[in-house]
């Protein structure tokens, strides 16, 4: 049985890159939104640290995800995020959600 998986990333901008983060993620919302099993693809900043962004990803199933990590945008990124930013990634499946 498929069920939704949910991926949080936290990234931590290296010294005088928080704009390039920014500018980095920016390039992944509309893509990954567009994606036929994404369900949410969200950025969210920490309160008063504007080089710590948190993404918020959902999707379908697991096929959707590996879907994700095939496409161009998402190779883009991977390339070159660790340039801008140290990258903890998570793959959650669910427990109890609403």
């Amino acid at each position: 049985m498929s069920h939704p998986v949910k991926i949080v990333a936290l990234l931590v901008a290296k010294p005088g890159q928080a704009e390039a983060l920014k500018a980095l993620v920016d390039t992944m919302v509309e893509p990954s939104r567009a994606e036929p099993g994404n369900l949410r693809w969200d950025v969210w900043q920490v309160q008063g640290d504007p080089g710590r962004l948190v993404l918020d990803e959902l999707y379908v199933d697991a096929a959707a995800v590996a879907s994700h990590r095939e496409t161009p945008h998402f190779k883009a990124y991977v390339a070159a995020v660790g340039d801008v930013a140290e990258r903890t990634s998570m793959l959650l499946d669910p427990v109890r959600i609403a």
